[in-house]
């Protein structure tokens, strides 16, 4: 596999983060090097102010560094990516405006270049939050694989932004060019989005949960976190509790409803996710100590700092079916408990999430489970 990405401005190495030399996934697709092509291909005027939404890994921004452009993303992974790859390619410190998706976007945009996510919900939020800082003549090009982008994505783009058309495919990639029309009336945001949960579910049932665009399951209770919460462990004397992967936070906010006098440390690598959580656990006036923190799983967390971790994995990473991030949960959650302090995890069933904590924890045991989802437990000795 070609471990170099070819752009109009040179070649670039880009990798993801963290880096792992036994990773084959690429930090870049064709719809990065098609995206590129395209701004020089048709020379896009790129001396005024550059907007990348979604950068994967930071493949845009670096190979456009001279330019000086903007990031914005959701993903703490990403940042450190980018920071990487410009170190790098020799960019200096600075030349890269870095901004997470809970940030101001600059008050004026002249050219957007939108890497589509995987949410649409997300790319709604973020699309109205720059649409107030485009003009009539901003350039505005999204891209993606065939594959991502889907009717309800350019409709997105065509009812916030303007009049929008699509490219040839190449290389299964596509372009999204838009022709902004900046004095349409503007659409609300109705992000972020707030219900009550439903009963049967402990101490949190009928309490309010609150999701920014992006986080996972946002307009609903998911089915696996819901048989967690009717499963949770006994927390008395459980001193620090951390929700790894908190997503909204409804299961740190259980804890914390459970047992006010457990310290809860909330942790996803999603600026999105982390702000959700604590907004969730603001909204429900929880009376004990928390925690909100963006970040690469437990890194920072002191070893044996911790007496209880909660852990829902995904299975996907940033488009990539993997259980690389599941295993580096499971191994922050080893390196953070102390001894005898425990993991408990939920996962589908298929998945064989046992199988890797009796390697890892030497033990793993079955707490609960239905067809679908087994809740397991590691004890670290």
């Amino acid at each position: 596999m070609d471990d170099r990405m070819t752009t109009p401005w040179g070649e670039l190495a880009p990798t993801r983060f963290p880096e792992d030399p036994r990773d084959r996934l690429r930090a870049w697709d064709a719809s990065d090097e098609y995206l590129l092509r395209h701004l020089a291909e048709t020379g896009v005027d790129l001396t005024g102010t550059v907007v990348v939404i979604g950068d994967r890994w930071g493949a845009l921004v670096t190979a456009l560094a001279a330019h000086r452009p903007t990031q914005i993303t959701d993903s703490y992974l990403t940042r450190e990516a980018t920071r990487a790859n410009l170190a790098r390619s020799g960019v200096e410190p600075g030349a890269v405006e870095l901004l997470t998706t809970q940030d101001a976007p600059p008050s004026r945009i002249d050219v957007l270049l939108v890497r589509v996510p995987r949410s649409l919900g997300l790319l709604e939020d973020q699309l109205l939050r720059v649409a107030p800082s485009v003009h009539a003549g901003t350039v505005v090009v999204g891209t993606g694989m065939v594959k991502e982008i889907h009717t309800s994505t350019l409709t997105l783009f065509e009812r916030i932004l303007g009049p929008t058309r699509t490219s040839l495919a190449e290389k299964k990639a596509r372009l999204i060019l838009t022709t902004p029309e900046p004095s349409r009336e503007p659409v609300t945001n109705p992000w972020p989005y707030s219900y009550a949960l439903p009963d049967g579910i402990g101490v949190v049932s009928g309490r309010t949960v609150v999701n920014h665009a992006g986080v996972f399951c946002a307009d609903r209770l998911d089915v696996g976190t819901r048989f967690l919460l009717q499963h949770l462990p006994e927390t008395k004397g459980a001193r620090r509790v951390v929700d790894l992967g908190c997503g909204n936070g409804v299961v740190g906010t259980a804890v914390a409803l459970a047992d006010p006098e457990a310290e809860v440390l909330f942790v996803d690598e999603s600026f999105q996710a982390v702000a959700s959580a604590e907004a969730t656990y603001r909204a429900n006036g929880v009376p004990g100590h928390a925690e909100f923190r963006v970040g690469d799983g437990l890194a920072g967390v002191p070893a044996g700092s911790v007496d209880l971790v909660l852990n829902n994995p995904p299975f996907h990473s940033h488009q990539a079916t993997t259980d690389a991030t599941a295993w580096r949960m499971f191994t922050d959650a080893k390196r953070a408990l102390r001894p005898g302090g425990e993991l408990w995890v939920i996962g589908n069933r298929h998945l064989g999430y046992h199988l890797k904590l009796k390697r890892l924890f030497g033990n793993s045991r079955l707490m609960a489970s239905d067809p679908k989802f087994v809740v397991l437990k590691a004890v670290k000795r």
